[in-house]
């Protein structure tokens, strides 16, 4: 299951107490106090992992809390360190304050580090309140609590090519063929329902991250439709490509989705039609696709060297829109 965003309540671990004890050995009188402090409490890390996909480990968990530190012992020996809790997340994760919505801290890099609750410290065993003229103090101190934080993660997906455009335009079998991954694939609008993540593949190696952002409709920039709840994993993209039906289905003109969908992106963030782009005419091998594709050739002759011709049923195009991304990205 994909979650992109979550709250969660964690707590970091108590200190340990301090304890009051006095060394008794034979022969040694007088042996003065000998009480060990607590242990410090562990705390709440959260690092970002290349290898998570999604918030799906936080969804419905109480509070994560880490391991609280032991007390201290006699012959002043301290008590162990609580352990500290690392939780992983997908590089590109939001820490925000529950209540005010403030950014707390962006995981972009891999294996960049949050602490989100420090652990309390270990309190005071007697041995630590000796002195010259205090020989024998009989106090202790208990260990502090440790930090408490109510956030949410939100997660913008951290993508090389992000794939958008109306529910029906082919999206879900593009990404099929360009990362030759298993993906839900139907005739009818909105068939994907959450982000779509594979890897374009190159004989050298080389491997490109794709996201397959669910259908866009026009006034998703008003949270129509999937609207909000996905048009932010496009924010963190380096290329976009535009996918249209170019078979004219249920007489829709690609021409005039492609500027809807422009739109729609520039009403929810201006910044994303500066990026670099590619247009991805799909569906070719439909009956009146030439002509539409032709159409839309002439209408925006400015993007001809943006526009491909491709069929990702049955993989036709695929591998000079596949050259052209990578030239994009590098």
């Amino acid at each position: 299951m994909f979650i992109d965003r979550v709250t969660m309540q964690c707590s970091a671990g108590k200190g340990g107490n301090g304890v009051i004890a006095w060394r008794r050995e034979k022969y040694i009188p007088k042996g003065g106090p000998a009480g060990g402090n607590g242990g410090k409490g562990g705390s709440v890390i959260l690092q970002a992992d290349q290898n998570v996909a999604s918030l799906e480990w936080f969804a419905n968990r109480a509070i994560i809390k880490a391991q609280d530190g032991s007390q201290g012992m006699g012959a002043h020996k301290q008590g162990k360190n609580g352990q500290d809790l690392l939780l992983k997340v997908p590089c590109g994760t939001l820490i925000k304050d529950k209540a005010t919505k403030e950014v707390l801290f962006d995981l972009t890099l891999p294996g960049e580090q949050f602490t989100l609750c420090r652990g309390g410290k270990g309190g005071k065993g007697n041995y630590s309140y000796r002195t010259s003229t205090n020989r024998a103090p009989n106090i202790c101190t208990p260990g502090e609590p440790g930090e408490f934080a109510e956030v949410e993660l939100e997660l913008k997906l951290i993508a090389d090519i992000g794939l958008v455009g109306f529910p029906n335009a082919g999206k879900s079998t593009l990404i099929s063929t360009l990362a030759n991954r298993d993906v839900a694939i139907g005739a009818y609008p909105f068939t994907t329902l959450h982000p779509n993540i594979g890897n374009i593949r190159y004989p050298d190696l080389k491997r490109l991250l794709i996201a397959d952002i669910p259908g866009i409709i026009e006034g998703a920039h008003r949270n129509r439709g999937l609207g909000l709840e996905f048009l932010r994993h496009i924010e963190r993209t380096k290329v976009l490509i535009f996918a249209r039906d170019a078979s004219g289905f249920e007489g829709r003109s690609p021409m005039s989705d492609f500027t809807v969908l422009r739109d729609e992106l520039a009403q929810y963030d201006a910044s994303l039609l500066r990026r670099p782009f590619l247009i991805a005419l799909n569906k070719s091998d439909m009956e009146e696709a030439s002509l539409y594709i032709q159409e839309f050739i002439d209408h925006f002759p400015q993007y001809a060297s943006h526009i491909f011709s491709i069929s990702a049923e049955y993989n036709e195009g695929c591998d000079a829109l596949k050259t052209a991304l990578r030239a994009l990205v590098d």
